[in-house]
C-alpha cells in the first residue's frame, strides 16, 4: 500500500459514523450537527429519535426529511440519494452535506401578554382600555419550511430567538379578535376558553408559513383600568346594600344610639342632644320619604282608576271592590280581570255572541244555538 493509499484511508477513517442528537436542553428548536468538512463517510448510522426530524442540506438546498427511526446512509436505499447530485457517481466518496436536527415536540408554558393597552368600544363602559396575558404550547409542524422561512443557517436556534416576533404576532390577532366577537367586558371572564380556540386558529394562518403550529392557546387573564374596576366595585357595593331607604333608616338609628351613650360634659351632652336631634330629623325625612313611598306604591281602583293603599278591600273613592275576580279568556284561556272587555294577551273581545233568533248566549266557537239550534255565525 503507497503512502497516499493510507493517507487515504486515515482521513476516511475521521469520518463521521454515526449522526444522532441527544437533546439535553429545553429550549431548543434546532440543531446543526457538527460534521467535520461536511463530510459523511459512507454506511453511516443516521438515529432520529422521538420528537425529532433530520434534514439533510446539500449545496444549498433541502435534499431530504427524515421522521424516528435508523438509518444507514449508502448509495442504495435512502431517499435522500435520489435528489443530491453526488450519488450520481455511485457514492464513491464521502458526502458532503450538512446535517440538521429539528426539535418535533411540544414547547409548553410559552408566555405573552399585551405590553401596551387595547383600545376597545364597550356596550357598558364606553371606550376602555384592556390588557391581558396569558400562555400558549408551540412545536414545529414542517421541519423544512421552518429552517428555510426561519432559522436559515443558525447552527442553534433557540425559542428565544423567535419568541418576540411570535408575541407581537399574537397581540396583533388578540386585538382584532376581541375587536370583532364584541364581548362585552364584563362577559369577558366567561369567554376565556372561546376567545382562546378563536384565536388559536387565527394565529395558525400566520404561524403557518414559519412551518410552526400552536397547539394550545391559553387566556389567564382580561384586566380593565383600575378608575374601570374601581366602579364595578361600586356598583357591587350599591348592590350589596339591598334596599337603600332600610339601610339609611338603619345609619340613623345607628348613629342616634353612640349621641344617647356620649357623657361628655356639658359641651359633650349639648352635642350629642344637637346630634340627637338632627338624626331624629334625619329618621323623621325617612319615614316621611318611606311613607310616600308606600302610598306611590299603592294599588289602583278597579271602577274609577283612584290610587288606594295596599291591602284595602274597598274604594275609599268610589265604594267599588277593590278585590276582582279572575276569569279565563274565551279564546286563549289567559287569566283576565272580571268585567275585562278585551283579552291582554290575544286581544278578542270578551262579550259573549247572542243567537240571532232568540238572543241566547252561546259559548265561544258554538256553531248552533242550544236553546232553539238556529245556525250561529261561527258556523259561516
Amino acid at each position: 500500500m503507497g503512502i497516499l493509499d493510507k493517507v487515504k484511508e486515515a482521513a476516511l477513517n475521521q469520518f463521521i459514523e454515526v449522526i444522532e442528537w441527544l437533546d439535553d436542553s429545553k429550549d431548543t428548536l434546532l440543531y446543526r450537527f457538527p460534521v467535520a468538512g461536511q463530510e459523511i463517510k459512507n454506511e453511516a448510522q443516521l438515529i432520529v429519535r422521538e420528537s425529532q426530524a433530520a434534514v439533510f442540506v446539500f449545496e444549498g438546498q433541502i435534499g431530504d426529511v427524515f421522521t424516528p427511526g435508523r438509518y444507514t446512509i449508502d448509495g442504495g436505499n435512502t431517499p435522500i440519494l435520489s435528489k443530491l447530485g453526488a450519488w450520481k457517481y455511485g457514492f464513491n466518496s464521502p458526502m458532503k452535506s450538512e446535517v440538521y436536527f429539528v426539535n418535533t415536540k411540544q414547547f409548553t408554558d410559552m408566555k405573552w401578554g399585551t405590553s401596551n393597552p387595547i383600545m376597545l368600544r364597550d356596550a357598558d363602559f364606553g371606550i376602555v382600555r384592556l390588557r391581558a396575558f396569558g400562555a400558549y404550547s408551540l412545536r414545529v409542524s414542517d421541519p423544512g419550511e421552518f429552517i428555510k422561512e426561519i432559522a436559515g443557517t443558525n447552527p442553534h436556534f433557540q425559542t428565544e430567538d423567535i419568541d418576540g416576533q411570535l408575541k407581537r404576532a399574537i397581540v396583533t390577532e388578540f386585538s382584532d379578535a376581541l375587536g370583532e366577537m364584541k364581548i362585552p367586558a364584563l362577559d369577558l371572564a366567561a369567554q376565556y376558553k372561546e376567545v382562546g380556540e378563536s384565536l388559536r386558529a387565527k394565529i395558525n394562518e400566520d404561524f403557518k408559513g414559519y412551518g410552526l403550529e400552536v397547539t394550545k392557546f391559553y387566556v389567564e387573564n382580561i384586566s380593565l383600568p383600575p378608575e374601570v374596576e374601581a366602579a364595578m366595585d361600586k356598583r357591587s357595593s350599591m348592590g350589596a346594600l339591598g334596599d337603600a331607604q332600610n339601610y339609611m333608616q338603619f345609619q340613623a338609628a345607628d348613629a342616634l344610639r353612640d349621641a344617647a351613650q356620649n357623657e361628655g360634659g356639658g359641651a359633650g351632652l349639648g352635642a350629642g342632644l344637637g346630634a340627637g336631634f338632627a338624626v331624629g330629623g334625619q329618621m323623621a325625612n325617612a319615614f316621611g320619604q318611606q311613607a310616600q313611598g308606600g302610598q306611590a306604591s299603592g294599588v289602583l281602583c278597579p271602577t274609577c282608576g283612584k290610587q288606594n293603599a295596599a291591602g284595602v278591600k274597598f274604594c275609599s273613592d268610589c265604594g267599588g271592590k277593590m278585590e276582582v275576580g279572575k276569569v279565563p279568556c274565551v279564546k286563549c284561556g289567559a287569566e283576565l280581570r272580571e268585567g275585562a272587555k278585551f283579552c291582554s294577551e290575544c286581544g278578542t273581545t270578551q262579550e259573549k255572541a247572542k243567537c240571532s233568533n232568540c238572543q241566547f248566549e252561546l259559548a265561544a266557537g258554538a256553531k248552533f244555538c242550544p236553546e232553539c239550534g238556529t245556525k250561529t255565525e261561527a258556523a259561516s
